[in-house]
């Protein structure tokens, strides 16, 4: 193990260099596509997307233009996400929707303050553990109405606009209102995730008649789609704001198929709803804070892995090197080893969120990692003795207001339930909590899960510089620190740092609903070279070539410089970053 030097030295340098070492070409291999670009990086999927005003990425292009639409009619950052959040969740409906949660980073630029949002909803007041012992459940049922929470995602666009944004709600939602009673014509990735679907959305009716052409099969790719009872629901939240979904027609209907079917959400579990802002967290790595939300999202576990491989010369030993990918999977497994044992709701048990962050922490987390061997049983640390199916979306504004916004449904559709003609699925998000008594995430009334979406920002020196995020379940960590050391240690652009081949690693199963960091099962995609993957195997790693789990990246970078902004979009999703 090496001390990391030159580079860290580099970093203090006038911005103008730190920029160029970030614009330049520098001949990088191990790339997710197949092709050749004439310009830079052959194998980039696309060219970075460059705009002075503002910039709007997702994962699909009407929702990314109906945000820059807002930015172009004179709304802010909160204006845009907002719009853009309701159009995703009509056009995306199997990854999110105002059926689900959401959490956001918010750089106000008036102020010059990050500012953290957890839209995340809680369990039924009126469910306990005791019940589901009752029924013979080992873990919370992934589907159907044991495992729902309330959703939070009304309420984090009520908190964000109330603090933050411009333009009427009548006006953010009408695009989304419009197109789905239109119809929008249904995308590649997102046709072949909703097929998937089908079989369990025809196990409740509700859910095939909102969302199975005839009742019986998903639209196909290039299909018209309309969903006019979301539309409806979208109109009552335009014209009466969110109360009209925690306290009129909307919660009732919810409520009243929940009384019918063993679902135990009440009115009051809607009333009594609250999101959160919160305070950020974040790790300096190598002159770049990064900043994620505290538990109960494993946003922490990002800047756990980012602590562990800073010691090392990541840049000397190269992206598609067996040295840095048995590095990033150890120091993954005592990440989520520990997210597996403290991560949770903090309005329940003190967390050491505070000493998991913390340098001294990772410097006793880093004599832990055999540089020759794979560990094969990751035990949680102990930090007590340190003292001291999802979308991405982003948008950066002309004030350069920065959103760093996601949403999700947990699974693929939820819970599969559509509860009524409300137009869109519950979230399954209470299947993650555990039934292990003593445990700090088991499962209790009123209480949020454990939950694995988390949005991500960068600054340095105090101002905004990258505003990114990756969905995807138990990949979003290990995707944010994997484009944090592709910018940082590699010297990528935004849109090649998210091109880059990934790794992920797979821990074993365990009772709490979280996976333990055994030996596990590590995924690449098809950008690393068998040789890596040979001496990988030497070390122990049972490695795998997988595709189409490795997450959905969006980012946008601020060259202060020049005054420009610089856009990504993931090439692995149907999405778009737009900008004027």
């Amino acid at each position: 193990m090496t001390r990391y030097g030159l580079l860290a030295l580099s970093l203090v340098v006038a911005s103008s260099r730190i920029m160029t070492e970030f614009f330049a070409d520098s001949g990088r291999s191990a790339r997710a596509a197949g092709y050749d670009r004439p310009v830079g990086d052959p194998q980039q999927s696309r060219s970075v997307v460059l705009a002075t005003h503002g910039i709007v990425a997702t994962s699909h292009p009407l929702a990314a233009e109906t945000g820059l639409d807002v930015l172009k009619a004179g709304g802010n950052a909160a204006d845009a996400a907002i719009a853009a959040s309701a159009m995703i969740g009509l056009v995306e409906p199997m990854s999110c929707g105002i059926g689900g949660d959401l959490f956001a980073i918010y750089w106000d630029s008036k102020t010059q303050k990050l500012f953290g949002l957890n839209a995340s909803g809680r369990s039924p007041s009126s469910l306990t553990r005791d019940e589901f012992l009752r029924l013979g459940d080992e873990q919370i049922p992934t589907y159907g109405p044991l495992s729902w929470s309330v959703p939070g995602c009304v309420s984090g666009w009520q908190e964000l606009h109330d603090r933050f944004g411009s333009k009427p709600f009548d006006e953010l939602l009408a695009p989304s209102i419009a197109t789905a009673e239109e119809g929008f014509p249904v995308t590649e990735i997102i046709a072949g995730s909703w097929n998937s679907a089908t079989a369990k959305l025809k196990e409740w009716p509700d859910s095939a008649k909102t969302f199975l052409v005839g009742g019986e099969r998903a639209p196909k790719f290039g299909e018209l789609f309309k969903n006019p009872r979301l539309a409806a629901s979208y109109r009552k939240i335009a014209t009466d704001g969110p109360e009209a979904f925690y306290q009129g027609d909307i919660a009732k209907a919810i409520v009243a198929f929940s009384e019918a079917n063993g679902g135990f959400l009440a009115m009051n579990d809607f009333i009594e709803h609250q999101s959160e802002w919160v305070e950020p967290v974040s790790t300096n790595y190598r002159g770049y804070d990064v900043w994620e939300l505290p538990p109960n999202g494993q946003g922490i576990a990002a800047l756990q892995i980012l602590n562990t491989l800073e010691p090392f010369d990541i840049k000397s030993m190269g992206h598609d090197s067996p040295e840095y990918l048995h590095l990033f999977v150890e120091a993954k497994k005592l990440a989520f080893a520990d997210r597996a044992q403290f991560y949770a709701d903090p309005a329940f048990s003190k967390l050491p969120t505070a000493e998991l962050i913390s340098k001294e922490y990772a410097a006793r987390q880093v004599k832990r990692i055999d540089l020759t061997r794979a560990a094969t049983d990751v035990p949680a640390g102990d930090p007590k003795l340190i003292h001291g199916d999802t979308i991405y979306l982003t948008v950066v504004d002309k004030d350069r207001n920065c959103c760093s916004f996601i949403q999700s449904n947990y699974h693929g559709f939820g819970s599969q339930i559509v509860p009524g003609d409300v137009g869109f699925v519950l979230q399954n998000r209470g299947a993650l909590f555990s039934l292990e008594e003593g445990h700090l995430n088991v499962y209790e009334p009123r209480k949020r899960p454990f939950h694995t979406i988390i949005p991500a920002m960068m600054t340095k020196d105090g101002e905004p510089f990258f505003c990114f995020g990756v969905m995807g379940g138990d990949m979003q960590p290990q995707g944010h620190a994997q484009v944090v050391v592709n910018l940082v240690d590699f010297g990528m652009n935004v849109q090649a740092a998210g091109d880059a081949a990934r790794v992920r690693h797979l821990g074993s199963a365990e009772p709490t609903g979280v996976a333990a960091q055994g030996a596990g099962t590590v995924q690449v995609e098809s950008g690393f070279s068998d040789k890596t993957l040979e001496a990988l195997r030497a070390k122990g790693h049972q490695v795998m070539r997988a595709k189409g789990a490795f997450g959905g990246y969006q980012g946008i970078l601020i060259d202060r410089v020049h005054g420009v902004l610089h856009g990504a979009t993931e090439a692995r999703k149907d999405g778009a970053a737009v900008g004027y």
